[in-house]
């Protein structure tokens, strides 16, 4: 297990003679003066804090951070460092107290300006921060002697944060190779023991502190990579506020933490009760409280600069004092500990007692128009949270739209039928060893299975709206295998649904929200015969009786077109003015008229000349005089276009030339060899058995 640099932090104090001197920066601070005083009053001097004591003040609230938003796992040590390292405490959880690090703070005495003692020396505080890194923290030892299989190895990474004043840059590159060489050392010593832990990462950061208003003699530097054990960083830095500010900076930093100013916090004030004033507070927590206004385009005008003089940014949010009303609260997605970073302002206090009381206050983002409330605050357990708010649409609504077209929007959603199909389809946990095939491959197979057709919205089908005139076909066709009863019961349903077709009752087709007549009953009864077969046809591979269920539909609707084409006018017409059907038909009584004999040939000619005393035109000439006839009724652009082309094609068309040479109707065909065959036979007269090719055909 791979363990964070921020799970072990070791700071290192410089307890030298230099930090008892002032950081030569005055505290502020009010004097009351009685009104019969006089005028002359001689001003206080002014009092100054020591380098020591701002880093004191400045590394307690690094801890007093990290311990209200991360209260386990998130380990601090702290050592000073004079003539000798003096640790303060361990990795025990109980320890990381911010109460228990006062009592040990107290018990370390200012540094003395004028001390006898020469050797003061950092690197004594660094070489212990290498040596405590690698004793194992709680959680890591326990990893470490986990009999588990599954425990990877763990990984040891920590970091040394270093409050000291620097020389120069050449005593930071002897401070970052001193550290580089303790730490291959202590790895050499942790590899043979059972009880320490070698260091896989170690990151150092050096704080160069100088005096205010003091020139430093050191450059800053970003982070930096030393060796593949070692990273290191400089920051230059002035004492007093400013160096608050930087560990405060750092400590976002190195924990990933970001910043949320409430602003408009209606407070009444401290000297004048009866008016009241608006007030901000700045909050310190983690940065995934945020990761969705990051990730969008709301950030304008939200992140803006630190109010409370950090070089950081914050996220603007403004008090707001919602109707309480349940409907309008949004869902939670997340809840994350909040501390104050003026923890001692009146402001901060105020806030955090208003909290704790139990009441919540709702925070919303600065909008031109309208609000959007995306955060709470509020308390759990005597703790702290932001809570973050669904500002995006709740899966509990209605549905959304699918299109905004000219017809509105669509809301006809079959959310009946989708709970169905989600019982039907919902998953559980399997037998082991029920089948050799993955229970998830089992589970797709089914869903894609039962969704080859299933429409989202009412009004895309017409068979899914009349389910009672066909159950159990819907049901029983998405069935990986069918039982003789099932395929039978599925016939009948066909069957019934034929019956519905010639009794002509109407159909429940959906209303699409046009004006005027929907269409027609024979076309809404082709609209669901079609999508019956598609939706038939989509299981028809699944097995055997799927497949009967198929020909069943196919021969169901078979004699219904043969049956509509012999007795509905309509399609009559609709038949002869089809020009493919025509020739198709013309070809194949050509194809029996060949196989016939001479006998039948002359029967056929004889009954055609009876029925029909004017001589028919050709095959092609019926067929093109048939399609080019004009269809009493009213003409559309298209089909006047197409009579003109068809009238044109057919001048175009070259004669049959026995028909031009011929005197009646009929064109004797094959003359030249019957004048060959009499003129080889010695009586002239014509052979019956060859009467085939010389008999006078009548084209048709």
């Amino acid at each position: 297990m791979a363990f964070p640099h921020a799970h072990k932090t070791v700071i290192v104090i410089d307890h030298s003679p230099h930090f008892s001197e002032s950081c030569k920066q005055a505290i502020e601070f009010d004097v009351l003066f009685n009104k019969n005083r006089t005028s002359g009053i001689i001003p206080l001097a002014p009092v100054m804090k020591s380098m020591w004591t701002c880093n004191v003040e400045a590394v307690l609230e690094y801890c007093r951070i990290v311990y209200d938003v991360f209260p386990k796992n998130k380990l601090i040590r702290l050592i000073s460092s004079d003539s000798a390292a003096n640790t303060m405490n361990t990795w025990k959880q109980q320890e990381q107290l911010l109460n228990h690090l006062l009592v040990l703070f107290s018990a370390i005495k200012p540094p003395l300006a004028k001390s006898r003692k020469a050797d003061f020396n950092i690197m004594h505080g660094l070489v212990r921060a290498i040596e405590v890194l690698c004793e194992t923290s709680e959680l890591q030892h326990r990893m470490r002697t986990s009999l588990s299989p599954d425990d990877s190895a763990v990984v040891n990474r920590g970091r040394v944060i270093c409050l000291t004043t620097l020389k120069s840059d050449a005593h930071v590159r002897t401070i970052e190779e001193c550290v580089q060489d303790t730490i291959v050392q202590h790895n050499k010593l942790a590899a043979s023991s059972d009880s320490l832990i070698p260091i896989d990462h170690c990151e150092l950061v050096l704080l160069h502190i100088v005096p205010v208003g003091d020139d430093s003699a050191v450059t800053g530097r970003t982070r930096k990579e030393i060796s593949p054990l070692l990273t290191s960083e400089v920051h230059v830095t002035q004492s007093g506020k400013f160096i608050a500010l930087k560990l405060m900076e750092l400590v976002q930093k190195h924990y990933d933490l970001f910043s949320t100013t409430v602003t408009g916090i209606p407070m009444k004030e401290e000297q004048n009760a009866s008016s009241s004033a608006n007030y901000d507070v700045e909050l310190l927590h983690s940065a995934d409280a945020h990761r969705e206004i990051m990730k969008s385009d709301h950030q304008e005008g939200v992140v803006i600069q630190s109010k409370e003089g950090l070089p950081t940014m914050t996220v603007g949010l403004k008090w707001c004092t919602p109707k309480s009303n349940v409907i309008e609260l949004q869902n939670c997605l997340g809840a994350y500990r909040v501390t104050p970073v003026d923890v001692n302002s009146r402001p901060s206090q105020c806030l955090t007692n208003f909290l704790l009381s139990g009441r919540a206050v709702m925070l919303e983002q600065p909008r031109k128009t309208g609000r959007v409330m995306s955060h709470m605050l509020a308390s759990h357990g005597g703790e702290l949270y932001i809570h973050v708010l669904s500002i995006a649409r709740s899966a509990l609504e209605d549905p959304p739209s699918i299109s905004e077209g000219a017809g509105g929007r669509v809301t006809d959603y079959r959310i009946q039928d989708f709970g169905d199909f989600m019982k039907e389809n919902r998953l559980a946990p399997s037998k082991a060893g029920v089948s050799a095939v993955k229970p998830i491959e089992i589970a797709k197979t089914q869903l894609e299975r039962m969704t080859r057709h299933w429409p989202i919205v009412i009004s895309n089908t017409i068979i899914f709206n009349m389910v009672s005139h066909l159950d159990p076909l819907p049901s029983l066709i998405m069935k990986e295998a069918l039982e003789e009863e099932e395929v039978l019961e599925c016939k009948k349903a066909i069957y019934h649904v034929v019956g519905m077709e010639s009794r002509n009752d109407p159909l429940p087709v959906p209303t699409l929200g046009t004006r005027g007549k929907g269409p027609k009953r024979d076309e809404q009864y082709r609209q669901m015969w079609n999508e019956l077969e598609m939706f038939i046809r989509g299981h028809a591979g699944t097995s055997a009786n799927h497949n009967e269920v198929l020909k069943c539909l196919l021969d169901c609707k078979r004699p219904e077109e043969g049956k509509g084409s012999s007795s509905s006018p309509v399609k009559v017409k609709e038949e002869k003015a089809d020009p493919s059907r025509q020739a198709e038909a013309a070809l194949r009584d050509y194809e029996k008229y060949q196989k016939m004999s001479e006998r039948e040939k002359q029967d056929l000619n004889k009954v055609e000349i009876k029925d029909s005393p004017d001589s028919p035109p050709p095959v092609k000439q019926q067929k093109m005089s048939t399609i080019g006839k004009v269809t009493p009724g009213p003409q559309s652009l298209l089909s006047l276009w197409a009579n003109r082309l068809k009238s044109q094609s057919t001048k175009r068309h070259k004669e049959f030339d026995g028909r031009l040479e011929s005197d009646g109707p009929q064109a004797e065909l094959y003359i030249h060899l019957k004048e060959e065959l009499q003129g080889n036979t010695p009586d002239g007269n014509f052979p019956q058995n060859k009467g085939t090719a010389a008999a006078k055909l009548k084209t048709s």
